[in-house]
């Protein structure tokens, strides 16, 4: 019996172009409301700024429904900025989590319409304890921004939705002010990427900017050495064992004289095949590369491109060798 061929749905060109169409209608429409809001950054902006800056405590954001979302990213931003923050849902804080907001602190209130209910029902609660309160509203003639110590205005007229029910541009707004003020109070903070670094450890920034040598390297047993007394061929079973491609040719107070890698050994083999009796104070590096175990992971890259190398030796200030690693700890590591 014949088997039956797959059915190949045929998607006319027509679609494709109807739904890029409105996909590019989208953007154009959002790229339009984020515009308008080079216009509406005044002195009100810098006020919220300032007002944030001299905060004793944290920035706190809320905000309902889609606003929340975009608030939550918002609080996280600043957070990982400089700028102490966390998210509350205004739900919640009707239920309890208001007291999780102390007078030290700053509410930074999010709400397009300016009118949620849940919104509303914890301000009067908020201005009683004297609590700055910022709104980011498009309706300043709302209750929020009644009730706000400083407006932001993200006001659109046009929704990228063609229903003009789904928040869209008026989110991607919000999230954009909300950058800009990440962003200028980062700025006045004098803000540092190793500032960045401590609020993210985990991330691929984080470990090229914290983390050291000695967080990484071989040590004690696993770094591989050899006096200098010691043949060829104890130093490729001690290279063998020890797995780094290399190994660290030391003399009796343990500092290193010199090293020999997988790469001096087979260029060696290309002059003698006695690697038994040859010794290795013969033929090892004595200009090899090294550096301290305090020094930063990633300044080691450096030096293995500079150097055209793929391991290099740790000493300490007496030059003595107190480690080892090569390329594969940098790429495990997430430094490189």
């Amino acid at each position: 019996m014949e088997k039956a061929q797959p059915i190949v749905l045929d998607t006319s060109s027509t679609e494709d172009q109807s739904l890029i169409s409105s996909g590019r209608r989208v953007i154009e429409v959002e790229l339009k409301g984020v515009s308008s809001l080079l216009a509406r950054l005044d002195h009100s902006f810098a006020e919220a700024c300032r007002i944030m800056l001299s905060c004793q405590g944290r920035i706190v954001v809320t905000g309902m429904g889609k606003s929340g979302h975009i608030g939550g990213k918002i609080a996280a931003t600043l957070a990982s900025t400089g700028t102490p923050a966390f998210f509350v849902h205004p739900g919640d804080a009707g239920h309890g989590d208001l007291g999780m907001i102390t007078h030290d602190d700053v509410v930074l209130a999010l709400s397009n319409s300016g009118d949620s209910a849940e919104l509303l029902t914890i301000l009067p609660i908020l201005k009683r304890q004297g609590i700055p309160l910022i709104a980011m509203t498009g309706n300043c003639d709302s209750a929020l921004a009644r009730q706000a110590d400083v407006i932001l205005d993200i006001g659109l007229t046009e929704e990228a939705c063609p229903l003009g029910l789904a928040p869209t541009t008026s989110t991607t707004a919000t999230l954009v002010m909300g950058d800009a003020l990440a962003v200028a109070l980062l700025e006045e903070r004098g803000f540092t990427r190793e500032d960045f670094a401590f609020s993210h450890p985990s991330g691929s920034l984080g470990r090229k900017l914290l983390l050291k040598v000695s967080d990484i390297m071989h040590s004690g047993d696993a770094m591989p050495s050899v006096t200098s007394s010691a043949r060829v061929l104890d130093a490729v079973l001690e290279i063998t064992a020890k797995k780094l491609g290399m190994t660290a040719i030391v003399d009796d107070q343990h500092k290193v004289i010199g090293i020999f890698t997988d790469g001096d050994l087979r260029r060696l083999l290309q002059t003698t095949d006695d690697i038994r009796a040859t010794p290795i104070s013969k033929v090892m590096n004595t200009s090899c590369a090294t550096i301290m175990p305090e020094a930063l992971a990633a300044e080691t890259v450096r030096i293995m491109e500079d150097r055209r190398i793929n391991a290099l030796l740790v000493v300490d200030e007496q030059n003595c060798l107190v480690g080892a690693l090569n390329m594969h700890d940098l790429l495990r590591a997430g430094v490189v």
